[in-house]
Protein backbone atom coordinates (compact mmCIF):
# COMPACT_ATOMS: atom_id res chain seq x y z
CA UNK A 1 0.00 0.00 0.00
CA UNK A 2 1.47 3.31 -1.08
CA UNK A 3 0.98 6.53 0.82
CA UNK A 4 0.90 9.88 -0.88
CA UNK A 5 3.50 12.18 0.60
CA UNK A 6 2.78 15.88 0.62
CA UNK A 7 6.14 17.59 0.26
CA UNK A 8 6.37 21.17 1.51
CA UNK A 9 8.53 22.97 -1.02
CA UNK A 10 8.91 25.98 1.29
CA UNK A 11 11.66 24.51 3.48
CA UNK A 12 12.87 27.83 4.83
CA UNK A 13 10.02 28.57 7.24
CA UNK A 14 11.99 31.36 8.92
CA UNK A 15 12.12 33.51 5.78
CA UNK A 16 8.87 35.38 5.07
CA UNK A 17 7.37 35.16 1.58
CA UNK A 18 8.73 37.82 -0.75
CA UNK A 19 5.39 39.62 -0.84
CA UNK A 20 5.60 40.12 2.94
CA UNK A 21 9.17 41.41 3.09
CA UNK A 22 8.04 44.97 2.35
CA UNK A 23 11.07 45.71 0.18
CA UNK A 24 9.71 49.04 -1.05
CA UNK A 25 8.88 50.25 2.46
CA UNK A 26 12.29 49.33 3.83
CA UNK A 27 14.12 50.86 0.85
CA UNK A 28 12.18 54.08 1.44
CA UNK A 29 13.06 53.96 5.15
CA UNK A 30 16.73 53.44 4.31
CA UNK A 31 16.93 56.31 1.81
CA UNK A 32 14.92 58.72 3.97
CA UNK A 33 16.97 57.93 7.08
CA UNK A 34 20.24 58.42 5.20
CA UNK A 35 19.02 61.83 4.03
CA UNK A 36 17.80 62.64 7.54
CA UNK A 37 21.16 61.63 8.99
CA UNK A 38 23.02 63.94 6.61
CA UNK A 39 20.66 66.81 7.46
CA UNK A 40 21.06 66.13 11.20
CA UNK A 41 24.84 66.09 10.84
CA UNK A 42 24.86 69.42 9.00
CA UNK A 43 22.53 70.97 11.59
CA UNK A 44 24.71 69.65 14.42
CA UNK A 45 27.84 71.14 12.87
CA UNK A 46 26.08 74.47 12.38
CA UNK A 47 24.83 74.40 15.99
CA UNK A 48 28.42 74.00 17.19
CA UNK A 49 29.48 76.81 14.86
CA UNK A 50 26.83 79.12 16.33
CA UNK A 51 27.85 78.14 19.86
CA UNK A 52 31.38 79.34 19.19
CA UNK A 53 30.35 82.32 17.07
CA UNK A 54 26.72 83.54 17.42
CA UNK A 55 27.26 85.99 14.57
CA UNK A 56 28.27 83.27 12.10
CA UNK A 57 26.44 83.14 8.76
CA UNK A 58 25.37 79.60 7.93
CA UNK A 59 25.09 78.00 4.51
CA UNK A 60 21.28 77.96 4.63
CA UNK A 61 20.86 81.56 5.79
CA UNK A 62 19.08 82.73 2.66
CA UNK A 63 16.99 85.52 4.15
CA UNK A 64 15.51 86.60 7.47
CA UNK A 65 12.63 84.18 6.90
CA UNK A 66 14.57 81.26 5.40
CA UNK A 67 17.38 80.88 7.88
CA UNK A 68 18.80 78.00 9.93
CA UNK A 69 20.64 80.53 12.09
CA UNK A 70 17.47 82.35 13.16
CA UNK A 71 15.74 79.08 14.07
CA UNK A 72 18.80 77.58 15.75
CA UNK A 73 19.04 80.43 18.26
CA UNK A 74 15.52 79.91 19.64
CA UNK A 75 14.61 77.83 22.69
CA UNK A 76 12.58 75.47 20.50
CA UNK A 77 15.78 74.39 18.73
CA UNK A 78 17.25 73.16 22.02
CA UNK A 79 14.18 71.84 23.77
CA UNK A 80 16.07 69.29 25.88
CA UNK A 81 19.10 71.45 26.61
CA UNK A 82 21.06 70.50 23.52
CA UNK A 83 20.48 70.96 19.76
CA UNK A 84 17.52 68.91 18.55
CA UNK A 85 19.65 67.67 15.66
CA UNK A 86 21.61 65.51 18.10
CA UNK A 87 18.47 63.37 18.42
CA UNK A 88 18.66 62.71 14.68
CA UNK A 89 22.25 61.54 15.02
CA UNK A 90 20.98 58.94 17.49
CA UNK A 91 17.71 57.91 15.84
CA UNK A 92 18.57 57.80 12.13
CA UNK A 93 21.37 55.17 12.41
CA UNK A 94 18.93 52.90 14.26
CA UNK A 95 16.38 53.16 11.45
CA UNK A 96 19.12 52.59 8.87
CA UNK A 97 20.22 49.44 10.72
CA UNK A 98 16.64 48.14 10.94
CA UNK A 99 16.03 48.78 7.23
CA UNK A 100 19.27 47.13 6.11
CA UNK A 101 18.70 44.11 8.36
CA UNK A 102 15.11 43.72 7.15
CA UNK A 103 16.19 43.93 3.52
CA UNK A 104 18.71 41.20 4.33
CA UNK A 105 15.92 38.91 5.52
CA UNK A 106 15.79 39.60 9.26
CA UNK A 107 12.29 39.42 10.72
CA UNK A 108 12.09 41.48 13.91
CA UNK A 109 9.82 40.36 16.76
CA UNK A 110 6.51 42.09 17.34
CA UNK A 111 7.61 43.79 20.58
CA UNK A 112 10.63 45.31 18.82
CA UNK A 113 8.61 46.70 15.91
CA UNK A 114 5.94 48.11 18.22
CA UNK A 115 8.63 49.77 20.35
CA UNK A 116 10.22 51.23 17.22
CA UNK A 117 6.80 52.45 16.08
CA UNK A 118 6.07 54.11 19.43
CA UNK A 119 9.44 55.87 19.56
CA UNK A 120 9.28 56.98 15.95
CA UNK A 121 5.72 58.22 16.41
CA UNK A 122 7.07 60.55 19.11
CA UNK A 123 9.75 61.68 16.65
CA UNK A 124 7.11 62.23 13.96
CA UNK A 125 4.98 64.37 16.29
CA UNK A 126 8.05 66.25 17.49
CA UNK A 127 9.12 67.06 13.92
CA UNK A 128 5.70 68.47 13.11
CA UNK A 129 5.58 70.38 16.38
CA UNK A 130 8.87 72.01 15.42
CA UNK A 131 7.47 72.88 12.00
CA UNK A 132 4.42 74.46 13.68
CA UNK A 133 6.70 76.46 15.96
CA UNK A 134 8.84 77.65 13.04
CA UNK A 135 5.87 78.49 10.84
CA UNK A 136 3.57 80.21 13.32
CA UNK A 137 5.71 81.26 16.30
CA UNK A 138 9.30 81.87 15.22
CA UNK A 139 8.39 83.21 11.80
CA UNK A 140 11.39 81.67 10.05
CA UNK A 141 12.06 78.32 8.44
CA UNK A 142 15.16 76.16 8.41
CA UNK A 143 15.58 74.29 5.08
CA UNK A 144 17.41 71.36 6.69
CA UNK A 145 14.71 71.11 9.35
CA UNK A 146 12.04 71.00 6.65
CA UNK A 147 13.93 68.17 4.98
CA UNK A 148 13.97 66.25 8.26
CA UNK A 149 10.23 66.83 8.67
CA UNK A 150 9.66 65.27 5.25
CA UNK A 151 11.96 62.28 5.79
CA UNK A 152 10.49 61.65 9.25
CA UNK A 153 7.00 61.62 7.73
CA UNK A 154 8.05 59.13 5.06
CA UNK A 155 9.73 56.78 7.55
CA UNK A 156 6.73 56.97 9.87
CA UNK A 157 4.33 56.04 7.06
CA UNK A 158 6.51 53.15 5.85
CA UNK A 159 7.02 51.79 9.36
CA UNK A 160 3.27 51.99 9.98
CA UNK A 161 2.64 50.11 6.72
CA UNK A 162 4.99 47.30 7.74
CA UNK A 163 3.46 46.97 11.20
CA UNK A 164 -0.08 46.97 9.86
CA UNK A 165 0.56 44.34 7.18
CA UNK A 166 2.54 42.15 9.57
CA UNK A 167 -0.33 42.20 12.06
CA UNK A 168 1.69 43.86 14.81
CA UNK A 169 -1.21 46.18 15.69
CA UNK A 170 -3.62 43.25 15.85
CA UNK A 171 -5.49 41.15 13.32
CA UNK A 172 -8.52 43.45 13.32
CA UNK A 173 -6.53 46.50 12.24
CA UNK A 174 -4.71 44.44 9.60
CA UNK A 175 -7.99 43.18 8.12
CA UNK A 176 -9.49 46.67 8.17
CA UNK A 177 -6.57 48.51 6.59
CA UNK A 178 -5.01 45.97 4.22
CA UNK A 179 -7.45 46.76 1.35
CA UNK A 180 -6.54 50.46 1.58
CA UNK A 181 -2.82 49.69 1.71
CA UNK A 182 -3.15 47.44 -1.34
CA UNK A 183 -4.25 50.58 -3.19
CA UNK A 184 -1.24 52.48 -1.80
CA UNK A 185 -3.45 54.88 0.13
CA UNK A 186 -0.60 55.49 2.58
CA UNK A 187 1.65 56.59 -0.27
CA UNK A 188 -0.95 59.04 -1.54
CA UNK A 189 -1.46 60.38 1.98
CA UNK A 190 2.30 60.96 2.22
CA UNK A 191 2.29 62.79 -1.11
CA UNK A 192 -0.63 64.99 -0.01
CA UNK A 193 1.05 65.82 3.32
CA UNK A 194 4.29 66.83 1.63
CA UNK A 195 2.41 68.80 -1.04
CA UNK A 196 0.46 70.65 1.67
CA UNK A 197 3.69 71.45 3.51
CA UNK A 198 5.30 72.74 0.31
CA UNK A 199 2.24 74.85 -0.49
CA UNK A 200 2.21 76.33 3.02
CA UNK A 201 5.89 77.27 2.78
CA UNK A 202 5.51 78.80 -0.69
CA UNK A 203 2.36 80.71 0.31
CA UNK A 204 3.85 82.34 3.37
CA UNK A 205 7.61 82.51 2.88
CA UNK A 206 8.42 82.58 -0.83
Amino acid sequence: MTADIDIDTNTDSAAPPSEHRHVGAYVEMLISSLIGLVASLILSIEAITLATNPAAVLSCDISSKISCGVVAQTWQAQLFGWPNSFLGLIAEPVVITVAVAALGGVRFPRWFMLTAQAIYTLGFLFAWWLFYQSYFVIGALCPWCLLITITTTLVFMSMSRVNILDGNFGAGITRALTPALSWWVDVWVSVLIIAALAAAVIFRYL
